[in-house]
Protein backbone atom coordinates (compact mmCIF):
# COMPACT_ATOMS: atom_id res chain seq x y z
CA UNK A 1 0.00 0.00 0.00
CA UNK A 2 2.83 2.38 0.93
CA UNK A 3 4.50 1.61 -2.39
CA UNK A 4 1.30 2.54 -4.24
CA UNK A 5 0.93 5.80 -2.31
CA UNK A 6 4.59 6.62 -2.96
CA UNK A 7 4.14 5.92 -6.65
CA UNK A 8 1.06 8.14 -6.85
CA UNK A 9 2.90 10.98 -5.07
CA UNK A 10 5.83 10.63 -7.45
CA UNK A 11 3.55 10.83 -10.47
CA UNK A 12 1.81 13.90 -9.05
CA UNK A 13 5.13 15.60 -8.38
CA UNK A 14 6.28 14.84 -11.93
CA UNK A 15 3.08 16.28 -13.40
CA UNK A 16 3.50 19.41 -11.27
CA UNK A 17 7.07 19.88 -12.50
CA UNK A 18 5.96 19.46 -16.12
CA UNK A 19 3.18 22.00 -15.64
CA UNK A 20 5.54 24.52 -14.02
CA UNK A 21 8.12 24.01 -16.78
CA UNK A 22 5.48 24.48 -19.48
CA UNK A 23 4.20 27.64 -17.80
CA UNK A 24 7.70 29.07 -17.72
CA UNK A 25 8.23 28.64 -21.47
CA UNK A 26 8.11 31.88 -23.45
CA UNK A 27 5.09 32.06 -25.77
CA UNK A 28 5.79 31.79 -29.45
CA UNK A 29 6.73 35.15 -30.88
CA UNK A 30 3.96 36.75 -32.89
CA UNK A 31 4.69 38.03 -36.36
CA UNK A 32 5.09 41.78 -36.18
CA UNK A 33 5.05 44.36 -38.94
CA UNK A 34 8.35 46.07 -39.66
CA UNK A 35 7.05 49.03 -41.68
CA UNK A 36 3.77 50.94 -41.92
CA UNK A 37 2.07 53.54 -44.09
CA UNK A 38 0.95 56.83 -42.59
CA UNK A 39 -2.51 56.85 -44.17
CA UNK A 40 -2.67 60.56 -45.01
CA UNK A 41 -2.64 61.83 -48.60
CA UNK A 42 0.17 64.35 -49.05
CA UNK A 43 -0.73 65.32 -52.63
CA UNK A 44 -3.57 65.11 -55.11
CA UNK A 45 -2.73 63.65 -58.52
CA UNK A 46 -4.32 62.05 -61.56
CA UNK A 47 -2.99 59.02 -63.44
CA UNK A 48 -3.44 58.69 -67.18
CA UNK A 49 -1.93 56.86 -70.13
CA UNK A 50 0.14 58.82 -72.64
CA UNK A 51 0.93 58.71 -76.37
CA UNK A 52 3.33 60.63 -78.57
CA UNK A 53 2.38 64.29 -78.83
CA UNK A 54 0.25 64.84 -81.91
CA UNK A 55 -0.82 61.19 -82.29
CA UNK A 56 -4.48 62.16 -82.30
CA UNK A 57 -5.67 58.94 -83.94
CA UNK A 58 -4.24 56.65 -81.24
CA UNK A 59 -5.28 59.04 -78.46
CA UNK A 60 -8.89 59.06 -79.70
CA UNK A 61 -8.90 55.26 -79.93
CA UNK A 62 -7.56 55.03 -76.38
CA UNK A 63 -10.08 57.50 -74.96
CA UNK A 64 -12.97 55.78 -76.74
CA UNK A 65 -11.78 52.44 -75.39
CA UNK A 66 -11.54 53.77 -71.81
CA UNK A 67 -15.08 55.15 -72.08
CA UNK A 68 -16.25 51.76 -73.36
CA UNK A 69 -14.76 49.66 -70.54
CA UNK A 70 -16.00 52.11 -67.92
CA UNK A 71 -19.51 51.88 -69.37
CA UNK A 72 -19.61 48.07 -69.64
CA UNK A 73 -18.14 47.46 -66.17
CA UNK A 74 -14.87 45.92 -67.34
CA UNK A 75 -12.80 48.73 -65.86
CA UNK A 76 -14.40 48.31 -62.44
CA UNK A 77 -13.81 44.56 -62.68
CA UNK A 78 -10.08 45.12 -63.25
CA UNK A 79 -9.87 47.68 -60.44
CA UNK A 80 -11.48 45.17 -58.08
CA UNK A 81 -8.71 42.68 -58.86
CA UNK A 82 -6.14 45.03 -57.35
CA UNK A 83 -8.06 47.08 -54.80
CA UNK A 84 -10.84 44.64 -53.88
CA UNK A 85 -11.35 40.92 -53.52
CA UNK A 86 -10.78 39.95 -57.15
CA UNK A 87 -7.88 37.85 -58.44
CA UNK A 88 -5.26 39.50 -60.69
CA UNK A 89 -4.82 37.97 -64.15
CA UNK A 90 -1.39 37.39 -65.69
CA UNK A 91 -0.78 39.49 -68.82
CA UNK A 92 1.01 37.91 -71.76
CA UNK A 93 3.55 39.87 -73.77
CA UNK A 94 4.94 38.91 -77.16
CA UNK A 95 8.47 37.57 -76.84
CA UNK A 96 9.91 39.94 -79.46
CA UNK A 97 9.17 43.52 -80.41
CA UNK A 98 8.09 44.16 -84.00
CA UNK A 99 8.07 47.49 -85.79
CA UNK A 100 5.68 46.55 -88.60
CA UNK A 101 2.59 47.97 -86.90
CA UNK A 102 1.24 44.58 -85.86
CA UNK A 103 1.86 45.23 -82.17
CA UNK A 104 0.76 47.68 -79.51
CA UNK A 105 4.10 48.46 -77.86
CA UNK A 106 3.63 49.59 -74.27
CA UNK A 107 6.36 51.29 -72.24
CA UNK A 108 6.22 50.51 -68.54
CA UNK A 109 8.28 50.07 -65.40
CA UNK A 110 7.08 46.79 -63.93
CA UNK A 111 8.10 47.62 -60.38
CA UNK A 112 5.08 49.70 -59.41
CA UNK A 113 2.59 47.30 -57.85
CA UNK A 114 -0.41 47.24 -58.15
CA UNK A 115 -0.30 49.14 -61.45
CA UNK A 116 2.47 47.15 -63.13
CA UNK A 117 4.69 44.47 -61.65
CA UNK A 118 6.07 41.00 -62.17
CA UNK A 119 5.49 37.80 -60.23
CA UNK A 120 8.08 35.36 -61.45
CA UNK A 121 8.11 35.59 -65.23
CA UNK A 122 4.54 36.90 -65.47
CA UNK A 123 3.34 40.48 -65.81
CA UNK A 124 0.47 41.75 -63.67
CA UNK A 125 -1.11 45.09 -62.90
CA UNK A 126 -4.12 47.29 -63.43
CA UNK A 127 -2.42 49.26 -66.22
CA UNK A 128 -1.22 46.16 -68.03
CA UNK A 129 -4.57 44.39 -67.91
CA UNK A 130 -6.13 47.48 -69.48
CA UNK A 131 -3.42 47.59 -72.15
CA UNK A 132 -3.96 43.91 -72.93
CA UNK A 133 -7.64 44.61 -73.61
CA UNK A 134 -6.77 47.70 -75.63
CA UNK A 135 -4.40 45.71 -77.84
CA UNK A 136 -7.15 43.14 -78.36
CA UNK A 137 -9.59 45.92 -79.29
CA UNK A 138 -7.12 47.20 -81.89
CA UNK A 139 -6.59 43.70 -83.25
CA UNK A 140 -2.91 43.85 -82.35
CA UNK A 141 -0.44 41.76 -80.40
CA UNK A 142 0.70 43.25 -77.07
CA UNK A 143 4.39 43.81 -76.45
CA UNK A 144 5.40 45.05 -73.00
CA UNK A 145 8.63 47.04 -73.09
CA UNK A 146 9.78 46.95 -69.46
CA UNK A 147 12.34 49.69 -68.69
CA UNK A 148 13.58 52.13 -66.08
CA UNK A 149 10.88 54.62 -65.12
CA UNK A 150 13.05 57.55 -66.31
CA UNK A 151 12.97 56.09 -69.83
CA UNK A 152 9.22 55.50 -70.13
CA UNK A 153 8.08 58.95 -71.27
CA UNK A 154 11.19 59.47 -73.42
CA UNK A 155 10.61 56.19 -75.31
CA UNK A 156 7.11 57.32 -76.34
CA UNK A 157 8.05 60.91 -77.14
CA UNK A 158 9.17 61.82 -80.65
CA UNK A 159 12.66 63.02 -79.80
CA UNK A 160 13.67 60.68 -76.99
CA UNK A 161 16.37 62.02 -74.68
CA UNK A 162 18.80 61.18 -71.91
CA UNK A 163 18.61 60.59 -68.16
CA UNK A 164 21.02 59.76 -65.36
CA UNK A 165 20.51 56.74 -63.13
CA UNK A 166 21.06 56.70 -59.35
CA UNK A 167 24.78 56.10 -59.92
CA UNK A 168 25.09 59.15 -62.15
CA UNK A 169 25.49 57.11 -65.33
CA UNK A 170 23.87 58.78 -68.35
CA UNK A 171 21.57 56.74 -70.61
CA UNK A 172 20.27 57.67 -74.05
CA UNK A 173 16.69 56.70 -74.94
CA UNK A 174 15.49 56.53 -78.54
CA UNK A 175 12.18 58.29 -79.16
CA UNK A 176 9.12 56.86 -80.88
CA UNK A 177 9.99 53.29 -79.89
CA UNK A 178 6.79 52.70 -77.91
CA UNK A 179 3.16 53.55 -78.63
CA UNK A 180 1.74 54.06 -75.15
CA UNK A 181 3.22 54.92 -71.75
CA UNK A 182 1.42 52.91 -69.08
CA UNK A 183 3.34 53.30 -65.85
CA UNK A 184 1.18 54.91 -63.22
CA UNK A 185 1.93 58.27 -64.84
CA UNK A 186 0.90 61.42 -63.03
CA UNK A 187 -0.43 64.06 -65.43
CA UNK A 188 1.80 67.14 -65.31
CA UNK A 189 2.58 70.20 -67.40
CA UNK A 190 6.18 69.22 -68.09
CA UNK A 191 5.13 65.80 -69.37
CA UNK A 192 2.44 67.44 -71.50
CA UNK A 193 5.22 69.18 -73.41
CA UNK A 194 6.31 65.89 -74.99
CA UNK A 195 3.23 63.65 -74.60
CA UNK A 196 -0.54 63.72 -75.00
CA UNK A 197 -2.47 62.22 -72.08
CA UNK A 198 -5.60 60.14 -72.17
CA UNK A 199 -8.56 60.79 -69.91
CA UNK A 200 -7.61 60.27 -66.28
CA UNK A 201 -8.46 56.85 -64.84
CA UNK A 202 -7.19 57.02 -61.24
CA UNK A 203 -6.86 59.61 -58.47
CA UNK A 204 -3.55 59.17 -56.67
CA UNK A 205 -1.51 60.71 -53.86
CA UNK A 206 1.88 60.49 -52.20
CA UNK A 207 2.14 58.78 -48.82
CA UNK A 208 4.79 58.33 -46.16
CA UNK A 209 6.22 54.96 -45.07
CA UNK A 210 8.01 54.63 -41.71
CA UNK A 211 9.33 51.86 -39.49
CA UNK A 212 6.48 50.11 -37.67
CA UNK A 213 7.74 51.19 -34.25
CA UNK A 214 8.17 54.84 -35.29
CA UNK A 215 5.50 56.92 -33.52
CA UNK A 216 6.59 60.33 -34.88
CA UNK A 217 3.53 60.76 -37.11
CA UNK A 218 0.95 58.77 -35.13
CA UNK A 219 -0.94 61.86 -33.95
CA UNK A 220 -1.04 63.53 -37.38
CA UNK A 221 -4.51 64.17 -38.76
CA UNK A 222 -3.74 66.01 -42.00
CA UNK A 223 -1.12 66.54 -44.68
CA UNK A 224 -0.23 69.82 -42.97
CA UNK A 225 0.54 67.95 -39.75
CA UNK A 226 2.85 65.52 -41.56
CA UNK A 227 4.55 68.27 -43.54
CA UNK A 228 5.17 70.33 -40.40
CA UNK A 229 7.27 67.45 -39.04
CA UNK A 230 9.02 66.86 -42.37
CA UNK A 231 9.98 70.55 -42.53
CA UNK A 232 11.88 70.17 -39.26
CA UNK A 233 14.21 67.54 -40.74
CA UNK A 234 17.66 68.58 -41.95
CA UNK A 235 20.14 67.04 -44.38
CA UNK A 236 21.27 64.50 -41.80
CA UNK A 237 17.96 62.68 -42.39
CA UNK A 238 17.62 60.64 -45.60
CA UNK A 239 14.22 60.02 -47.21
CA UNK A 240 13.90 57.43 -49.98
CA UNK A 241 11.92 57.83 -53.21
CA UNK A 242 11.61 56.07 -56.54
CA UNK A 243 13.75 58.04 -58.99
CA UNK A 244 11.98 60.38 -61.44
CA UNK A 245 8.57 59.94 -59.83
CA UNK A 246 6.25 62.51 -58.30
CA UNK A 247 7.62 61.49 -54.90
CA UNK A 248 11.07 62.77 -55.83
CA UNK A 249 9.66 66.05 -57.11
CA UNK A 250 7.59 66.41 -53.93
CA UNK A 251 10.65 65.91 -51.72
CA UNK A 252 13.18 67.96 -53.68
CA UNK A 253 10.76 70.68 -54.74
CA UNK A 254 9.49 71.54 -58.21
CA UNK A 255 7.93 74.88 -59.10
CA UNK A 256 6.10 73.48 -62.13
CA UNK A 257 4.43 70.87 -59.93
CA UNK A 258 3.78 73.34 -57.12
CA UNK A 259 6.03 71.55 -54.61
CA UNK A 260 8.20 73.61 -52.24
CA UNK A 261 10.43 70.70 -51.25
CA UNK A 262 12.17 69.93 -47.95
CA UNK A 263 15.65 70.27 -46.42
CA UNK A 264 16.20 66.56 -45.77
CA UNK A 265 18.37 64.48 -48.11
CA UNK A 266 16.34 62.82 -50.86
CA UNK A 267 17.76 59.46 -51.88
CA UNK A 268 16.57 57.94 -55.16
CA UNK A 269 16.14 54.24 -55.89
CA UNK A 270 15.18 52.40 -59.06
CA UNK A 271 12.13 50.88 -57.34
CA UNK A 272 9.90 51.75 -54.41
CA UNK A 273 10.49 48.29 -52.93
CA UNK A 274 14.24 48.91 -52.78
CA UNK A 275 13.63 52.25 -51.08
CA UNK A 276 11.42 50.63 -48.42
CA UNK A 277 13.94 47.85 -47.83
CA UNK A 278 16.47 50.54 -47.04
CA UNK A 279 14.39 51.65 -44.07
CA UNK A 280 15.16 48.23 -42.61
CA UNK A 281 18.81 48.53 -43.63
CA UNK A 282 19.06 51.87 -41.86
CA UNK A 283 20.03 53.80 -44.99
CA UNK A 284 16.91 55.99 -45.03
CA UNK A 285 14.61 57.13 -42.26
CA UNK A 286 11.42 57.34 -44.32
CA UNK A 287 10.10 56.68 -47.83
CA UNK A 288 7.60 58.74 -49.83
CA UNK A 289 5.88 57.09 -52.81
CA UNK A 290 2.45 56.78 -54.42
CA UNK A 291 -0.38 55.43 -52.26
CA UNK A 292 -1.11 52.22 -54.19
CA UNK A 293 2.51 51.05 -54.38
CA UNK A 294 3.13 52.25 -50.79
CA UNK A 295 0.46 49.94 -49.43
CA UNK A 296 1.32 47.02 -51.71
CA UNK A 297 5.06 47.20 -51.00
CA UNK A 298 4.52 47.60 -47.26
CA UNK A 299 2.32 44.50 -47.18
CA UNK A 300 4.93 42.46 -49.07
CA UNK A 301 7.84 43.64 -46.90
CA UNK A 302 5.91 42.84 -43.71
CA UNK A 303 5.01 39.42 -45.04
CA UNK A 304 8.62 38.69 -45.98
CA UNK A 305 10.01 39.79 -42.63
Amino acid sequence: MKKIISLVLAVLMLCSLVAVFAACQAPEAEDKDVVKVIDIALTEEEYAFAVQKGDTALLNQLNDFMAEIKANGKFEEIVNKYFGDGTPTAVQSASEMKTDGSQLIVATNAAFEPFEYMNGENYYGLDLEIMALFAEKLGKELYINNMEFDAVCLSVSAAGGTYKDEDGVEHTVAGGVCDVAAAGLTVSDDRREILDFSVSYYDASQMLIVAADDTTFDNCKSAADVEAILKELDKSVAVGVQTATTGQKYCEGDADWGFDGFSFTTTGYTTGALAVQNILNGNVKYVIIDEGPAKAITARVNEAN
